[in-house]
């Protein structure tokens, strides 16, 4: 058996797990990326045959590029989901996103810190390394948190019997739902910052010789050219797809849900090649394309499109994930990264959290309010996952103190145990504090 048969075999078992799960764990406190990383935990236990690209060592830039599609492939989703709009222009808008940006300016750095922190002085890593540690297990995960966000979009078919489209539109009443939806959407992109300024320290030193650069460039100038590509790209498709003077061209009228690919492989790779954040730009493009005729059923029939690849694309990394746990990928892991990965889940994102939204919050009543138990599970549900691994590829390739083992291993610890712990309490949780 090759390893390209192993691979199909894998992709087979992950596409036909992806199709039954859903219904299968419904009514249970359980979910698929749970159940999909044991399942792969299981057969890597195994007298499975050698061959498939498990070591990250080996097989870092496939390991890149496919979590990099699958992240991707969730923003895009996410963009598309996201019913409140978002107006440079409307002061009552950016009100509506509070909760986000307390999650993304004050909850991200705080958590950025404080695992660098615990992985310089506590754990003795290099400042470079400690900082990735940091970058890499700060963001949300848009891929892994599904059962903690926003369904899907609302469209003119969808509001319920005598609802309105307009009241049907913004759902006041999940707030949580929308805080954590959104946070993880803008989070994974926001990350990248942090992330350059990890290899900066690896591989040119000091701060002194490459702070200037990092705060122009790869904190404001790359963030500033991803949402101009994104808001071109996202208006540009919805006036083809909408409002375009061919009939042949008017894609939304036919419901030609394969755009949704389109726009996001066409945004991310423009940003990328003007050098901004693809992940933004993906995000933002979503969110543009949303903007037009926001209660038009394509965007229903789009969403659709993008949650099944990435359902499935998810499934297919949690399994082999779940296989490498078990075939070598955790045995440079030691008490240090364990307690780093706990402390992360338990301690560190839920505190920067709490304090984020808990400061001068907006009124419960009112958009982009939370009631306190609101609050405390949004400060809670930091769920990691694949961009951890994306980042960490990335930045692998650039030095070898940010390519250790160790590093490695305490990603995926962490993100095991975050699947663990965040799958088990996401429904009783969300049950309870999150209206119908």
């Amino acid at each position: 058996m090759t390893s390209s048969d192993l691979v199909y075999v894998v992709a087979g078992g992950s596409l036909l797990l992806a199709i039954v799960l859903p219904a299968l764990l419904e009514r249970w406190a359980i979910s698929a990326p749970m159940v999909l990383v044991g399942v792969g935990m299981l057969l890597g236990l195994t007298p499975l045959p050698d061959g498939l690209p498990l070591d990250p060592q080996e097989n870092r830039a496939a390991i890149e590029h496919v979590t990099e599609l699958v992240v991707i492939v969730a923003l895009m989703g996410v963009g598309l989901a996201l019913d409140r709009p978002l107006s440079f222009r409307d002061r009552r808008s950016w009100a509506a996103w509070a909760p986000t940006w307390r999650l993304l300016l004050v909850a991200m750095p705080l958590t950025i810190g404080a695992v660098a922190l615990l992985g310089w002085w506590w754990a003795g890593l290099p400042v470079a390394a400690a900082l990735l540690v940091g970058a890499v297990l700060a963001p949300t995960d848009p891929v892994l948190a599904s059962d903690v966000q926003v369904a899907g979009p609302r469209t003119a078919s969808g509001a319920a019997a005598g609802e309105s489209v307009a009241e049907h539109e913004v759902d006041e009443r999940d707030e949580l739902r929308f805080t954590l939806t959104s946070e993880a959407g803008l989070n994974d992109g926001l990350a990248f910052p942090f992330v350059y300024a990890a290899i900066l320290l690896a591989t040119e030193g000091g701060v002194s010789h490459w702070a200037l650069e990092w705060v122009g460039w790869y904190l404001l100038g790359k963030l500033v050219l991803a949402v101009v590509v994104g808001i071109l790209v996202g208006r540009v498709l919805a006036y083809i797809a909408f409002r375009s003077a061919s009939p042949s061209l008017r894609v939304a009228e036919r419901g030609e849900s394969l755009l949704a690919l389109a726009a996001l492989v066409t945004a991310y790779g423009l940003a990328e090649v003007a050098g901004g954040y693809g992940f933004v730009a993906v995000f933002v493009c979503a969110m543009t394309f949303r903007s037009a005729e926001r209660t038009h059923d394509y965007h229903a029939a789009m969403h659709e499109v993008t949650e099944r690849l990435e359902r499935l694309l998810t499934l297919f990394v949690l399994l082999v994930l779940g296989v490498a746990v078990t075939r070598g990928l955790l045995d440079a892991l030691d008490w240090r990264g364990v307690v780093i990965g706990l402390a992360l889940i338990f301690v560190v994102r839920p505190l920067s959290g709490w304090v984020a939204l808990a400061a001068f919050a907006r009124r419960s009543d009112r958009s982009g309010g939370l009631t306190r138990p609101q609050q405390l599970a949004a400060a809670f549900f930091g769920v990691r996952g694949i961009g951890s691994i994306y980042y960490l590829a990335y930045a692998s390739a650039e030095s070898d103190v940010l390519a250790a083992d160790w590093l490695w291993s305490t990603v995926a610890f962490t993100i095991v145990a975050s699947v663990l712990v965040h799958g088990v309490l996401a429904s009783p949780v969300m049950a309870r504090v999150s209206p119908d």
